[in-house]
């Protein structure tokens, strides 16, 4: 019975060695596992929407706006809007100010810090109840037909020594006789206008071959007007003898002469 019983001992601690030796693996493994954090309700959760509620806040102080109690909830913090013109945290005003942020300069170039802008404080503000600018010093625009500013300014004494001022300035030219027309102005062309048989282009009078086109154009350039022309073709023998070329469709008119206005005034007078 004795040897029985430690037989069965030995089985035991054969049998529980082994557990044994397994646990503490199991805890050796466990002990050398990094604890995962607890990171609450993540960031797609309860930290973004403390970011919008920040930003909401912010966006309502920048507009002036009066803020929502529901935003200023407890554990939040309310961001504090900047003054216009003041230098951010952490920045020298005086690297700001060399480099023209915050600061302003007057007409006189004195350096402003107040803030304020004078360019648009000192000009006009859009409003109904705002008289029309009135333009000062314009000297394009006359006053003279505004009773109100000539009252101002003249009196019935200086109104009468202005006005002596311009007679004494008023000077009277006198008509002179007209010249006298000289007879010997040549041919009567409109007596030749009205007794002249044919129109304008009709051949009446045969031409030499000799006048040619190049010649009327160069003879024809001499002259001021056709009137002119014709009038010299007349005391040269025309219409009968053409000496210059200056007719060379032989209708008995000088360089493009056309009687014709002279026709129509004269019938024109006799139908009245």
């Amino acid at each position: 019975m004795v040897n029985t019983g430690r037989k069965d001992e030995k089985g035991l601690g054969r049998a529980v060695k082994p557990l044994l030796i397994l646990g503490a693996a199991l805890i050796a493994l466990a002990a050398c596992d990094t604890a995962i954090p607890d990171s609450g309700g993540g960031v797609g959760f309860d930290d973004y929407a403390s970011y919008e509620l920040d930003r909401a806040r912010r966006d309502a102080l920048l507009r002036g706006e009066p803020q929502d109690p529901a935003l200023n909830q407890p554990g939040i913090v309310t961001p504090v809007a900047p003054q216009a013109g003041s230098p951010q945290p952490g920045v020298d005003s005086t690297a700001l100010a060399a480099a023209g942020i915050g600061v302003q300069t007057d007409r006189d170039g004195v350096i402003d810090n107040s803030g304020d802008d004078g360019l648009r404080s000192a000009g006009v503000q859009a409003s109904p109840g705002n008289a029309a600018p009135v333009l000062v010093g314009n000297a394009g625009i006359s006053d003279e037909q505004d009773f109100d500013a000539v009252a101002e300014r003249e009196t019935i004494e200086s109104d009468a020594a202005r006005r002596e001022q311009q007679a004494a300035a008023y000077q009277l030219v006198d008509a002179g006789a007209l010249p006298e027309r000289n007879g010997a102005t040549g041919p009567n062309i409109v007596a030749y206008a009205l007794d002249a048989p044919n129109e304008l282009g009709q051949e009446r009078y045969s031409r030499s071959l000799l006048s040619g086109q190049n010649r009327f154009i160069r003879n024809c350039s001499k002259y001021r007007s056709p009137d002119e022309a014709q009038r010299d073709f007349l005391s040269r023998g025309g219409p009968e003898r053409d000496r210059l070329g200056i007719d060379p469709d032989g209708d008995g008119f000088a360089c493009g002469w056309d009687p014709r206005p002279f026709r129509q005034a004269a019938a024109a007078a006799a139908g009245n």
